[in-house]
């Protein structure tokens, strides 16, 4: 067997990047973190001495809280953390791969790496996404650990298509932008059959919640799911035409799910 090139170190002394889940329990009463999260994601998350983070400030309260059940390698003062690049407001411009690349030097120098988004699975509705395409890039190994993805619990509650389903992310914030946006989800959902889902920032909840109602056929099911895992954790599912019935208040601090199908 030829011994690797000079410029292609051994992938043993190469570290892996890790995808740790993080808790739903964003913006609602924090639970136990054991019910939340496997023991093992735990303790990989306690040995691990460099992040990348959408947010310190996030990401040190969940080591707070793995420290609790698994003390951490150092002291949570010395462990290494980095936030992941953003886009520069007003440059229309996207983060350069040369900034992500940048991230990934404490694994190509042989130590492992978490990536932590601010709620569920990274890289999934998340720009750890493009750190993780650059890990794969320099031929570092990414080791996604086990956790709930909000995305596909919200899916699952629903009980609307769970075979056929497509995740839209954000819609525009201006209103009829939104609603013709929304008329066109909702008319590739009925061809398709495929569930549509859709996510606000919170604050932004009760607003996507009415422009929902206004804008979908009254027989359209729509189905949402807020504060998962969390003791106050709900989903409700109807049709849209029981929804504008019923009405249901939104909160304006937990993440929501929001999935309709035509």
């Amino acid at each position: 067997m030829s011994p690797p090139l000079p410029d292609e170190p051994p992938t043993n002394t190469r570290g892996r990047l890790l995808l740790v889940p993080n808790t739903l329990d964003l913006g609602a009463e924090a639970v136990d973190i054991q019910s939340l999260l496997p023991l093992g994601v735990l303790r990989q998350a306690a040995s691990l001495q460099h992040w990348a983070v959408e947010d310190a400030r996030s990401a040190r309260a969940f080591l707070k809280r793995v420290h609790a059940v698994v003390p951490l390698a150092l002291p949570l003062q010395d462990i290494r953390m980095t936030e992941l690049p953003r886009p520069r407001k007003g440059s229309g411009q996207a983060v350069a791969a040369n900034e992500w690349a940048a991230l990934l030097a404490p694994a190509l120098a042989g130590q492992d790496l978490g990536l932590l988004s601010e709620a569920g699975l990274p890289a999934v509705a998340d720009p750890g996404s493009a750190l993780v395409q650059a890990a794969h890039a320099a031929g570092l190994t990414v080791l996604p650990l086990a956790g709930a993805s909000s995305l596909l619990l919200a899916l699952a509650a629903s009980g609307l298509n769970g075979q056929s389903f497509a995740f839209v992310g954000y819609l525009p914030q201006d209103a009829a932008n939104r609603s013709a946006r929304l008329r066109e989800l909702e008319a590739q959902s009925r061809r398709l059959q495929q569930t549509q889902i859709v996510i606000e920032t919170p604050y932004r909840n009760a607003a996507l919640l009415a422009a929902l109602l206004a804008a979908l056929n009254g027989q359209t099911g729509l189905s949402v799911s807020s504060g998962l895992t969390g003791p106050a954790g709900w989903t409700h599912s109807a049709r849209v035409a029981q929804w504008r019935q019923v009405g249901r208040t939104m909160s304006n601090r937990e993440p929501a799910v929001f999935c309709f199908l035509a």
